[in-house]
């Protein structure tokens, strides 16, 4: 069992309500665990400590919220939900991400700045209460609450990072609630902030090991400053590849600590995505799961699943028939590339656990067939050769397959009879991983060199894709110096990070967000690189600037 999950479930115990009243604004104070009456022993420091993480499912990863993650990935060129029949048009809010017609009072974008600032603010409240009490009121030593500190400081720099990501100019608060009103700063601000903020606590913070999965150490703070550094030129107009390459080297060298040991990337393509991830050696940051003992499970599946995903998985959980592949995309991978087929899913289902078809039910266009995905999205069943987002059905767009949550029950899969996976629905989400890092240090490198492939740069990108193909196929696939180029290096970040979260500032970094031309979307204007303020959140707060370009 994950040892952060030991300590998840042991806060959720000692401070249900604490956890519980994360929606219950509303509560009279009798109902509630009053700050002064908490923070008496270590169990409940810990709650507070862990409080952001369990919040952080809701803004981080796909979570059948409006956090960071949609605004983040449905306006690129790889995913979209379209609208399927008679599923999915949701107020037209799919198409504006990936049309980039979204507007300053979207409810996704509110939502995404409400949900990411409720976590910063999970962030300080505890950092405060630390702060001024007592070890011996705390029932702590001063080694665990300088680095639980230290802890809730990276992570709120880390949300910092991602709100600056979506919308730039953003106010920045360390104390709940002052200022009640608090002005933007400019993103190359925000940017000094953050950095300062990790570069202060870094070395304070615990390093990455078994006890600390799905929290922040110092190796997630390293990732962050590769993040950072890695989009200076477009944050702050300023590139900061030296800075880049210097923060990789501390995690690709082993600073930090790994997991699992010595950090390393995993031997395969499915370490970092099967149910027991927390061993992989080269996860770096992650949301941590529990679903045995906390039932605490990935909430990822409501994007992603088809409405009947149990026929294909033969596990407990469907999803809402959403987002999907953009047509075109399944085929920038080769038909020997392990990730193709592993990753994701298209062509007729078959169930895992017997092997039997997998059938659609509820009454949509293909109810009681077979359940058959298909690279395009139109209405195949009357024949349409009409292709857009509006034009789905059921069965349209190549699906994710690269998170596994395990088979809950036992079967019989290929012939050979398959056990229940004890470590079902407790599959981790990964933040930050090394393979990402070792693309970026390349990137730098790249970057540095005029945009030309050094042989550092080259060993780097081959190690990590090389998995992806059979000894005897890579032999024709390993990348030189004069096939490596930037253009390449991106459709190679495409194919190896789909879903993780990348995608916009991939794309923006670039040069080929706003300019770029993709199925069913033309360039858009420049402005669109950064999001608006949510009007609401300026009618709250009336010091908060407009970017440019929105009204």
């Amino acid at each position: 069992m994950k040892n952060y999950k030991k300590i998840l479930l042991t806060a959720l115990m000692a401070s249900p309500l604490l956890f519980n009243g994360c929606t219950k604004l509303d509560e009279n104070v009798y109902d509630q665990l009053v700050t002064d009456n908490f923070y008496n022993n270590k169990n409940e420091v810990l709650s507070a400590v862990l409080r952001p993480y369990t919040h952080a499912n809701a803004w981080v990863t796909p979570s059948g919220q409006d956090g960071w993650w949609r605004p983040a990935e449905l306006s690129g060129d790889q995913l979209a939900w379209p609208t399927k029949g008679r599923h999915g048009e949701d107020g037209g809010k799919w198409k504006r991400l990936h049309y980039h017609t979204w507007l300053s009072d979207d409810g996704p974008l509110n939502n995404a700045w409400s949900l990411m600032y409720w976590g910063m603010g999970l962030c300080n409240d505890p950092i405060e209460n630390l702060e001024k009490r007592s070890l011996s009121q705390m029932g702590i030593t001063q080694t665990e609450k300088d680095e639980y500190i230290a802890e809730l400081k990276l992570f709120r720099a880390f949300h910092y990072l991602k709100l600056m990501d979506l919308f730039g100019n953003i106010p920045v608060v360390t104390q709940v609630g002052i200022p009640a009103k608090p002005a933007t700063l400019k993103r190359a601000e925000v940017f000094a902030f953050i950095e300062k903020e990790i570069k202060e606590n870094i070395d304070k913070a615990p390093p990455l090991s078994r006890n600390m999965i799905g929290r922040m150490t110092q190796a997630g703070a390293y990732a962050m400053l590769v993040e950072l550094y890695l989009n200076a030129e477009v944050w702050t107009g300023t590139a900061r590849w030296d800075d880049c390459i210097a923060a990789a080297d501390k995690l690709i060298s082993n600073a930090g600590g790994g997991q699992n040991g010595a950090m390393a990337l995993d031997p395969n393509i499915i370490d970092q995505f099967k149910p027991d991830n927390d061993l992989s050696k080269e996860v770096i940051f992650s949301i941590a799961y529990e679903f045995r003992l906390a039932v605490f499970e990935p909430s990822w599946t409501g994007e992603f699943y088809h409405f009947q995903q149990d026929q294909i998985y033969g596990g407990a959980r469907n999803g809402n028939d959403g987002i999907v592949l953009i047509p075109g995309v399944f085929t920038k991978y080769e038909n020997a590339d392990l990730r193709k087929r592993g990753w994701l899913l298209e062509g007729p289902m078959i169930r895992f656990d017997n092997g039997q078809p997998a059938l659609a039910k509820g009454g949509n266009e293909y109810s009681e067939q077979q359940i058959v995905f298909v690279d395009n999205i139109r209405k195949n069943k009357t024949g349409s050769t009409v292709s857009n987002m509006s034009e789905g059905e059921e069965n349209s767009g190549v699906r994710f397959n690269k998170y596994k949550l395990g088979n809950q029950l036992p079967g019989i899969v290929n012939g050979v009879p398959v056990p229940a996976n004890v470590n079902y629905n407790c599959t981790d989400w990964n933040i930050y991983r090394l393979t990402w890092v070792y693309f970026a240090k390349a990137e730098a490198l790249m970057r540095k060199n005029s945009g030309t492939a050094t042989t550092e740069a080259v060993n780097l990108i081959n190690a990590t894709k090389s998995r992806a193909f059979s000894t005897a196929d890579w032999a024709t696939r390993a990348y030189t110096t004069a096939t490596l180029t930037l253009d390449e290096l991106l459709e190679e970040r495409g194919r190896e990070f789909i879903f993780e979260g990348f995608r916009r500032d991939d794309l923006i970094r670039f040069g080929k967000f706003h300019t770029g031309t993709w199925w069913d979307h033309q360039p858009s204007a420049a402005f669109r690189t950064l999001y608006p303020i949510p009007q609401v959140q300026r009618t709250l707060n009336i010091n908060l600037d407009q970017n440019d370009g929105y009204n």
